[in-house]
């Protein structure tokens, strides 16, 4: 993050409550309790603030976010529930159980947090302040651990404030956290699927289901764990239809551009721009949704400008190669 924010650290009460939801509304970075770690939150809908969050964590990929919300109904407008993850919720929610789903159509979720996935994270947390924050702002927030990536999981304010000082603009001090390990993690996009053992005992999900969970073939987790890929989706999902040139300094014909910059070439009949100020953050926001876009258009290939790889650009490289992959 190129300016050093001013951290605060204030106690848990309504007027804290009040300040966060503030605070997310304007785009800010707030770090807050919930019964399993401290989250680092941002307001799901927003691009810029998602990217905001990835680089105060320093984290070196776009892997998913968890979701976070106060209640099923919330739940259910951003994503589908199938009868067993209709069971889970009823049963499990609130409490450390994330739930990985088809996203619900119309869903507001930033596609930057969702990893550009169809599908995605989401959790009832279990802790009064978390609870009263996502109430008062009334929208989805995500909220990865609220420390450097690489880091100890933060169980505590004063852990956030060691690893975060200067990066975020508010902590919520609720206490320590009480079950002090991430959530465990269900995908729920054919028979449930455990991606991560975490605060919900595997025999606790299985007597809800009345059956074994399947096992994932692999643990496409983040850096951290905090939130899954839906296996097998992580190469596949990020390639377009359209073929990726990347490091294009032209446009061939019939090509698209996917722009960076001030000077993008011309030629190109249909072209976006991640960021026409060279801005890092917001390139990372509208990646997904410029990638979707233009692919959308029928062209015979994507020409994409080079990006730089310092700050956030390593990420956005790390994507744009992935989805220029020879396909299988």
């Amino acid at each position: 993050m190129a300016i050093e924010l001013t951290t605060r650290v204030i106690k848990a009460d309504a007027a804290a409550i009040d300040a966060a939801a503030g605070c997310l509304a304007r785009g800010g970075l707030v770090a807050f309790p919930t019964e399993t770690v401290y989250g680092l939150g941002a307001d799901a809908a927003d691009g810029i603030a998602v990217a905001r969050l990835y680089a105060a964590k320093g984290r070196p990929a776009f892997n998913p976010l968890i979701a976070h919300v106060p209640d099923l109904a919330a739940a259910r407008r951003l994503a589908r529930f199938d009868p067993a993850a209709e069971r889970l919720a009823a049963a499990l929610w609130p409490g450390p159980l994330t739930l990985v789903l088809p996203k619900a159509e119309g869903c507001p979720v930033a596609e930057l947090a969702t990893g550009g996935l169809d599908s995605i994270a989401v959790r009832v947390p279990d802790h009064a302040v978390a609870r009263d924050i996502l109430v008062a702002f009334g929208r989805p927030v995500v909220a990865p651990s609220a420390n450097r990536s690489g880091h100890v999981s933060p169980t505590a304010a004063q852990h956030v404030l060691a690893d975060l000082r200067g990066r975020i603009d508010l902590i919520v001090d609720g206490g320590a956290t009480p079950v002090g390990v991430e959530s465990t993690i269900v995908a729920c996009l054919g028979a449930p699927t455990l991606l991560r053992p975490g605060g919900v005992p595997r025999a606790a999900i299985e007597r809800v289901l009345g059956h074994a969970l399947s096992e994932a073939p692999h643990q496409d987790l983040t850096d951290e764990g905090e939130a899954p890929l839906a296996p097998g989706q992580l190469a596949s999902h990020y390639a377009p239809r359209s073929p990726l040139r990347l490091d294009a300094r032209n446009v061939a014909a019939g090509e698209a551009l996917l722009a960076f910059g001030p000077k993008p070439p011309g030629g190109a009949a249909h072209m976006l721009n991640l960021s026409a100020h060279g801005d890092l953050i917001e390139a990372a926001a509208n990646l997904f949704s410029h990638l979707r876009a233009l692919d959308a258009v029928g062209a015979s290939a994507i020409a994409v400008m080079p990006v730089p790889h310092e700050g956030l650009g390593e990420a956005i490289n790390d994507r744009l190669r992935r989805a220029a992959a020879p396909r299988p």
